[in-house]
């Protein structure tokens, strides 16, 4: 990779500009939100911790039987930064843990917040401005869940709805731009 252009091309056409992983995210967020409402908080937090595991291998495995690359070029600099972020961000999750042993609800508004840093670096990694927005959007509904004493199901569900709206705008962007190229 000669140039950071050429880096986040790779990046955007090995996997499909990054929608199918925003889509699965959600759909393991939207989950999450089943199990608080049909067990208990703790299996909500076990399952986005768990399935937060299988979030990379799954949308790789889509991306694949769809047709996208679901990879980048070993020498592309911008993997290892999303490498980086992915440590960063699994870092933080006891954070969050800490904040469920004093209310459920913040863990799920803290993982927002968090995962809203994660994708404001999709941002570069990527090239795509629409990860600004979508790491703003998480960040203020996390912010306004919090201020509104929402519940946990309602803001796994939040979560949840976000990344999927998200995951299908993005999937369209990439689709639109193969179509042009």
């Amino acid at each position: 990779m000669d140039n950071l252009k050429e880096a986040q091309e790779d990046m955007r056409n090995g996997y499909g500009f990054g929608s199918i992983g925003i889509f699965v995210s959600g759909t393991v967020w939207i989950t999450a939100g089943l199990m608080v409402n049909l067990y208990s908080s703790q299996k909500g937090i076990l399952t986005l911790i768990i399935g937060g595991m299988f979030i990379f291998p799954l949308a790789t495995l889509i991306e694949k039987l769809i047709g996208i690359k679901g990879g980048h070029h070993k020498d592309n600099p911008l993997g290892k930064l999303a490498m980086e972020g992915t440590i960063w961000m699994i870092m933080c999750i006891p954070l969050a843990y800490g904040l469920s042993l004093v209310k459920t609800a913040w863990f799920f508004q803290g993982m927002l917040l968090i995962i809203a840093g994660r994708y404001l670096t999709f941002a570069s990694i990527y090239g795509l401005r629409i990860y600004w927005l979508l790491g703003i959007v998480l960040g203020l509904a996390a912010y306004g869940l919090f201020i509104m004493q929402a519940l946990d199901f309602t803001s796994a569900l939040t979560g949840g709805l976000i990344e999927i709206v998200f995951g299908v705008i993005v999937y369209v962007l990439y689709r639109n731009n193969k179509q042009k190229n």
